[in-house]
């Protein structure tokens, strides 16, 4: 992608944005599927604008990267020491006892054991700038139940390290292609 190609859709992007979400929350259906119906409309099976979703990923990322800065930004070392307990025993609890549940769900299905782990481990974790918008438009981010949830967030989000470690280290375990994750 151009430098002017990238100007002229970060334009479309932008403009497409001030439209959709502002419509949208309007009529109560909240940004974040404002932003959803934006992307439906330039993309390839609208109106084309973005023709390659992949030529516009890593402008993607920056968004989230920037919205996870602003999170740090408003975090105090306090405020998170005193969220250790639902960092750490709540979030833990639902990352193991998701994982669990989904992972034992796929043993069942017939994969395997290294298979069930890691898809279990991996649909264990939820989107922390999807999640944190919505609790910021339902105004329970500053709740007890938003701190909870927030918690749960970051842990997953300090999990997620030690999960792609553990994908390597499968993989590399795994041998034979038989046994690779799908």
């Amino acid at each position: 992608m151009h430098s002017d190609s990238l100007l002229i859709n970060a334009l479309y992007y932008l403009l497409a944005a001030v439209i959709a979400v502002p419509l949208f929350k309007k009529i109560g259906l909240g940004s974040i599927l404002g932003y959803l119906c934006a992307g439906i409309v330039l993309g390839p099976h609208a109106l084309a604008i973005v023709s390659d979703p992949d030529e516009v990923l890593h402008f993607a990322e920056y968004g989230v990267i920037l919205l996870l800065f602003v999170i740090g930004l408003e975090l105090a070392p306090n405020k998170l020491w005193n969220m250790r307990s639902h960092i750490g025993l709540i979030g833990s609890s639902q990352l193991l006892l998701t994982t669990l549940v989904i992972g034992g769900l796929l043993l069942l299905l017939s994969l395997s054991l290294q298979q069930s782990l890691v898809l279990g481990l991996t649909l264990a974790l939820s989107s922390t700038a999807f999640a944190i918008q919505l609790m910021n438009e339902e105004h329970i981010l500053a709740s007890p139940l938003g701190r909870k949830g927030f918690g749960i967030l970051l842990m997953q989000d300090l999990a997620v390290i030690p999960i792609l470690i553990l994908v390597g280290v499968v993989v590399l375990a795994g041998g034979d292609d038989s046994d690779a994750l799908p």
